[in-house]
């Protein structure tokens, strides 16, 4: 199943672990599938000022799905 969209996942976004709800899942551009998660907690990035509360994640890159 690639829509996980309302669902709640885990995964490593860039060897960061991360949680949060699947807002969007889509087919890009080439076929792969990404997914936009709202996250439980923000994260910082180094190249970033702000912490990011979303990110756009490969579906290779979710390890857990609940729903």
């Amino acid at each position: 199943m690639w829509n996980l969209e309302g669902m709640t996942v885990t995964g490593n976004y860039y060897d960061i672990p991360v949680s949060g709800k699947v807002e969007m899942s889509r087919v890009a551009y080439g076929g792969g599938v990404k997914h936009t998660v709202v996250l439980d907690k923000p994260i910082q990035m180094r190249w970033r000022t702000e912490p990011t509360t979303r990110v756009i994640m490969n579906h290779a890159e979710i390890l857990t799905v609940k729903d």
